[in-house]
């Protein structure tokens, strides 16, 4: 039986770039690379097997490197950056403060790229990631007013869908802004709120100020999206036109950052829960995943081989990852889980790995 894309796994952490293979039945840590080195994420493009890496520095800023042999070499590339003439909603000059995601583009586009960046601007490469262009469109949204930093001081463009069947069809996330969605390539944009909950807004059902923090479609079916948000956890079935609250406070299934999707199952989801933003931490110190397998109709509390006390674990939004009936995620303390049964019993796999901020089966 040949391998598969469960058997590898990405992780980017606060101190570099860890690589895991599955070799005759036991996961084995086989790489790391770019040592000391805080990767906001890491991502492999499985159209070309190229292997992304944002970087971090902090005091020195954000650096973006490539390999095209997983992680054996690296060259460093440039990164996206804002025109001069791009300003902050409050009026100051934009620049790039923080990398947060990278998506490829259709099948049928192998050189493009997509980068989501804060202060929330879309960029895109036709160039395999030699050079970055600005999404005026979306950067220049009547809406963008509305738009802020949550945990950090502005917002951040943190998911990217490109519909596998329209690659032409781009729907976004922005924390703090909202979901967008162009059909056009990203010529234009329209906001795709409705039914979400703001909490933290005067008016919480306004159109935009809203926080996805992390948001993927269906596999199966690519107009079932899916969102773990600021206020609860949403579903639409109509591509973003509308959006349920599936949230189960009970169960712990309500705040949160990561959620990972079942490739073949539309209704099929996983969210790791916590404490709401004041805290962040483990839901009553216990770890546990929640999965619904009808739609955010009922939700199944996951926690045989996860600590159940004290649990001080976080899972930030890139962090959760799903292949098959394979499960993997890392947390803010450095603990990295795995589950071979689709979330039923979990294994440790390392206490002692940096915060991670990524994981990714490749």
């Amino acid at each position: 039986m040949g391998e598969s894309s469960a058997d590898h796994l990405i992780l980017g952490t606060r101190k570099g770039l860890i690589r895991y293979e599955r070799r005759q039945g036991s996961w084995q840590l086989v790489q790391e690379a770019l040592p000391a080195q805080t990767i906001s994420y890491a991502f492999v493009d499985r159209r070309n097997d190229t292997l992304w890496a944002a970087l971090d520095h902090g005091h020195w800023g954000n650096k973006l490197q490539r390999s095209r042999d997983l992680g054996e070499s690296w060259e460093e590339v440039p990164t996206p950056a804002y025109p001069e003439n791009a300003k902050r909603p409050d009026g100051g000059s934009a620049a790039c403060t923080y990398l947060w995601y990278i998506a490829p583009g259709g099948e049928e586009e192998p050189n493009r790229l997509y980068f989501g960046t804060e202060p929330g601007g879309l960029f895109s490469s036709d160039d395999g990631g030699d050079s970055w262009q600005l999404n005026e469109a979306l950067w220049l949204h009547p809406s963008r007013e509305h738009w802020f930093g949550g945990g950090r001081d502005q917002a951040g463009l943190c998911s990217i869908i490109v519909d596998p069947r329209d690659s032409r069809r781009i729907t976004v996330g922005i924390s703090v802004g909202g979901v967008y969605v162009s059909e056009d390539g990203g010529e234009s944009w329209q906001g795709r709120n409705r039914g979400l909950n703001a909490c933290y807004l005067p008016n919480p059902a306004a159109e935009y100020g809203h926080d996805p923090h992390y948001m993927l479609a269906s596999p199966s079916q690519p107009d079932v999206l899916w969102q773990q948000n600021h206020c609860g956890i949403f579903r639409s079935e109509d591509g973003g036109q509308n959006w349920l609250d599936i949230s189960q406070k009970e169960t712990g299934a309500y705040f949160g950052f990561a959620i990972a999707v079942d490739e073949e199952d539309a209704r099929c989801a996983w969210v790791v829960p916590a404490v709401d933003a004041e805290y962040r931490i483990a839901v009553e110190r216990r770890l546990r995943v929640c999965r619904t397998e009808d739609g955010g109709g009922s939700w199944q509390e996951l926690t045989v081989g996860l600590p159940q006390g004290p649990s001080y674990d976080l899972v930030f939004r890139h962090a959760l990852d799903v292949s098959g009936d394979t499960l993997a995620f890392g947390t803010t303390t450095g603990n990295f889980f795995i589950s071979e049964d689709r979330g039923d019993t979990w294994q440790c796999l390392s206490h002692h790995l940096p915060p991670i901020h990524s994981v990714q089966f490749h």
